[in-house]
């Protein structure tokens, strides 16, 4: 009875084994498709934060440039940075209250 009511391909076991298969992989696999969607949304995320690292790390490699090369730059990120001061100098530090 149920046998009448198949389509012909579907009786046919490479057709019924490459099914299982294909279902095997897509939900019940250690990579199954959710997990590869989510792994290379994790790779595109990643490749993002790689990207915006080396455009950090080239912009402190052109400061650092900077800061080698020129005394009155350096002199300056000293002072607002670090609060260096000549010795005939004295720093006042404004902390506003909120």
């Amino acid at each position: 009875m149920i046998n009448k009511k198949l389509p012909a391909w579907l009786k046919n076991r490479y057709v019924l084994a490459f099914l299982f298969f294909v279902v095997w992989v897509a939900f019940f696999d250690n990579y199954d498709l959710f997990t590869q969607i989510n792994a290379r949304a994790e790779l595109r995320e990643m490749q993002e934060e790689k990207a915006h690292y080396a455009a950090e790390i080239e912009k402190t490699e052109k400061a650092l440039e900077e800061l080698t090369t020129n005394e009155a730059l350096l002199e300056r990120f000293a002072r607002e940075k670090y609060l260096m001061k000549r010795d005939n100098e004295d720093i006042y530090v404004v902390v506003e209250k909120n």
